[in-house]
């Protein structure tokens, strides 16, 4: 698993990361965990719009989670 310990709203490093929110992105050994200097910024990441792939890897912006 790869970590980044910058948080990408404030794209400020996280002291102390074990202290803080994260996310996981994918999964095994591709996984990301990244850490949050707050909940805030956390929920702020997790409302951002994201591409998808369709099953014939055209994307769109639905964000169907």
């Amino acid at each position: 698993m790869r970590v980044s310990t910058t948080d990408p709203i404030t794209l400020r490093e996280v002291p102390n990361p074990a202290a803080h929110p994260f996310v996981i992105e994918g999964a095994g050994e591709n996984a990301l965990k990244i850490y949050f200097e707050n909940e805030d910024n956390k929920h702020a990441y997790l409302d951002i719009a994201t591409e998808h792939p369709g099953k014939d890897f055209t994307t769109n912006l639905n964000n169907p989670v």
